[in-house]
């Protein structure tokens, strides 16, 4: 894994989006793809492309419907996380069409096979399409139930032997407590996968985390609405927070 520095930047990234992160911020309940935002999001994925990093994308469908929330309320589990995995279809589709509108060319690979629409998932056909200069979205989390997409994030990640695995978020890092709710929260430069499990830190759940600390995958987490930052972290920046096994 090369090391993270102001001069050597990332041949290859994976980048973690919920699906809130298209939904906008406009009124209480965020829900569907707010266009302005999708486009905002697509710009500062182009802008990686532009460095010459490698991008490849796992995207959340939270915009759309939560499997954990729907089976709270009756939704037998297995269903309702499948229906969660088609939500991320839909975003990865809006997608990979806004990169398309800026010159960006994209494919989707879905752990659902829906061969209309998009490819099925297959490895060494993602690897072949990121070498090309394409985006490559992932979709339909791990094609399982019970599993995260931020575990797909993490499992893709590994898959395709990205560098670093980046979580694009609303806040600009990892927090000590919710800066939302607390403006005393303290900002951590770095931190380790243990101590982000050992404190319960929320960046992402156990099994994602065990999954990257495992493999000895760095992760960095930073502000999608943070203009610019996203390509400046793939240039070696150090933007935001990193999370690491050391």
């Amino acid at each position: 894994m090369p090391s993270e520095s102001s001069t050597k930047g990332f041949r290859r990234i994976l980048l973690k989006l919920s699906g809130e992160a298209l939904a906008g911020s406009s009124g209480d309940t965020k829900f569907g793809i707010d266009a302005q935002t999708l486009n905002d999001v697509c710009k500062e994925i182009a802008g990686v492309v532009e460095t010459g990093t490698q991008v490849a994308v796992v995207i959340g469908g939270g915009n759309f419907f939560r499997g954990i929330s729907a089976s709270e309320s009756g939704i037998e589990r297995a269903t309702a996380d499948y229906i969660g995995m088609l939500a991320t279809v839909m975003n990865a589709l809006a997608v990979q069409q806004g990169l398309k509108q800026i010159g960006v060319h994209a494919r989707v690979q879905s752990a659902i096979p829906i061969s209309p629409v998009s490819e099925p998932y297959v490895r060494l056909r993602a690897l072949k399409h990121l070498n090309l200069g394409r985006v490559v979205i992932f979709a339909a989390g791990t094609g399982n139930p019970y599993f995260t997409t931020d575990t797909a994030a993490s499992l893709r990640a590994a898959e395709i032997n990205a560098d670093i695995l980046v979580k694009a978020t609303k806040v600009d890092g990892v927090y000590d407590s919710d800066p939302v709710s607390n403006p005393d929260a303290v900002r951590y430069e770095k931190v380790s996968y243990d101590e982000v499990l050992q404190q319960r830190l929320g960046v992402m759940d156990a099994t994602a985390i065990a999954l990257c600390r495992d493999n000895n995958m760095d992760m960095r987490v930073l502000s999608i609405s943070d203009e610019g930052a996203l390509a400046k972290m793939a240039q070696g920046h150090e933007i935001g927070t990193l999370i690491t096994g050391v």
